[in-house]
């Protein structure tokens, strides 16, 4: 009785120390700087500012953070990846919209903090298998549109058409390790034949600097490219400089969390395969 009493015990510690969200990975690291945002959180009052001034602000915590790719790409079942420690262009940008998030909700902890990252990041805002996720980030633009989080701009300030027809995924399944299921590759090829029916937006590059003034801090800046299978090649968030668009961005080149030196058309000007932009606001909260 006692032995069975002692396990019943064992059992009991160690269902309280799984987390609410059993499908998170997060390490000791990103947690305590996580706790430490949403600390700060607590000490101001973020009702006041707007979500692009919170977007701004939270963005610069990250300055000098590391670059680091595919940290999202786990063996296994797909989970949700919390990491505030090593940032990739697009993580950097989901990281920095869900705290922006949780903080003009309110609600300062670890558990809704995993809510709102798993709605931005997953189709229907759920975290499924690896297809559930947003590979696509015209995909990401579209679908957080449809659940009310961004409104993408581009046309409204006097973007053009663009072509946009991505099949990298299914058409290269060897680079993707999850991508061994054919039922998977299946799964990526519908979802790109539904990007591929929707119309697009974009700026050319050239034309960036006669519509740079309708473009805010804080907007998500979305680099198009001329590669044909592909939609999308960086992502980060629009600053205001002088007058002119600066990019603050997870960037491959300098390996960290920076705002560029160049402007935003400079920096797409010096990149053959980057085409232009797509301009996307989050929705401001109540």
């Amino acid at each position: 009785m006692q032995v069975v009493s002692v396990l019943s015990t064992i059992f009991f510690l160690l269902v309280l120390a799984v987390p609410a969200h059993s499908q998170t990975v997060c390490t000791p690291e990103s947690r305590e700087r996580l706790e430490s945002f949403l600390e700060r959180f607590s000490e101001e009052n973020v009702q006041d500012k707007s979500i692009n001034d919170l977007l701004m602000e939270i963005g610069s915590w990250f300055l000098g953070t590391p670059y680091v790719e595919k940290t999202l790409e786990l063996p296994g079942p797909e989970r949700l990846v919390v990491n505030l420690v090593g940032l990739d262009c697009t993580t950097y940008l989901e990281t920095v919209l869900a705290l922006a998030r949780v903080a003009k909700h309110g609600k300062l902890g670890m558990e809704a903090y995993e809510r709102e990252l798993e709605r931005i990041r997953y189709q229907q805002g759920i975290l499924g298998e690896y297809p559930s996720r947003l590979h696509y980030f015209t995909d990401w633009i579209y679908q957080n549109e449809q659940k009310g989080l961004v409104r993408d701009i581009t046309q409204s300030i006097g973007g053009q058409p663009y072509e946009n027809k991505p099949s990298f995924m299914s058409s290269n399944p060897k680079y993707y390790a999850q991508l061994s299921r054919p039922d998977y590759v299946e799964a990526l090829a519908k979802a790109e034949q539904a990007i591929g029916s929707r119309s697009y937006f974009y700026i050319p590059k050239a034309d960036i600097h006669r519509h740079e003034r309708q473009i805010r801090s804080g907007d998500m800046i979305a680099i198009t490219t001329t590669i044909p299978n592909l939609d999308v090649v960086h992502v980060g968030f629009a600053v205001e400089r002088g007058g002119r668009i600066h990019l603050m961005h997870a960037s491959l080149t300098s390996k960290e969390v920076e705002i560029s030196a160049k402007t935003l058309q400079e920096y797409l000007m010096g990149n053959k395969s980057q085409s232009g932009i797509v301009v996307s606001r989050a929705v401001d909260m109540d």
